[in-house]
């Protein structure tokens, strides 16, 4: 792909997940409330955000293809956001301890250039293992659970508390690689 690619994020896991693809790419954050919609379906939300971001960077910039991105996680039809403060970083680790719940992540391409605009979500199944409260204590006093959707981040120290992922791995990261490729790949 020889046009110009746009990251809408300021996630240094997503940006990073590019350059492995082997992109070249700008980075330009969107400007768009994040906050989820009470009970909204989980899945709907991601793809709406990533929508947004995708929309608010193509408002700013020259013709690119943009790439943005959204991830929840959903306990059953509940959303679990990004945490508030440390307190609530450790609610939500309570919350997760020991459950089967889903990584969604919303993904929008979109060429505007062409106008042509590919929006969806991928979906992993991640099992935690029971964690302890000085477990959670721990964890969250390290600071990786800042800024994170569910108060995880499995890339980091977290994965020792995930018993399984199932479904792709970077998608938990923020960036499903495999379907962004083959999204990708179908650009003219």
């Amino acid at each position: 792909m020889r046009k110009r690619i746009i990251l809408a994020s300021a996630s240094p896991r997503r940006a990073e997940l590019l350059r492995q693809m082997g992109y070249r790419f700008d980075v330009v954050p969107p400007d768009v409330d994040e906050r989820v919609r009470e009970r909204a379906d989980p899945a709907e939300e991601a793809v709406r955000l990533a929508t947004a971001k995708a929309d608010e960077v193509a408002a700013r910039v020259e013709p690119a293809v943009i790439i943005a991105a959204d991830t929840v996680v959903a306990l059953g039809q509940q959303i679990i956001g990004k945490p508030r403060n440390r307190r609530h970083a450790r609610e939500m680790l309570r919350r997760l301890s020991g459950t089967r719940h889903h990584v969604i992540t919303g993904l929008c391409v979109l060429d505007t250039r062409t106008g042509r605009r590919v929006a969806g979500r991928v979906s992993t199944a991640v099992t935690m293992t029971p964690m302890t409260e000085a477990q959670i204590g721990e964890y969250v006093r390290s600071g990786e659970a800042d800024g994170k959707a569910g108060a995880y981040a499995i890339q980091e120290t977290a994965d020792r508390y995930v018993e399984k992922v199932e479904g792709s791995f970077t998608n938990v990261v923020g960036l499903p690689i495999e379907r962004l490729r083959e999204i990708l790949d179908a650009l003219p």
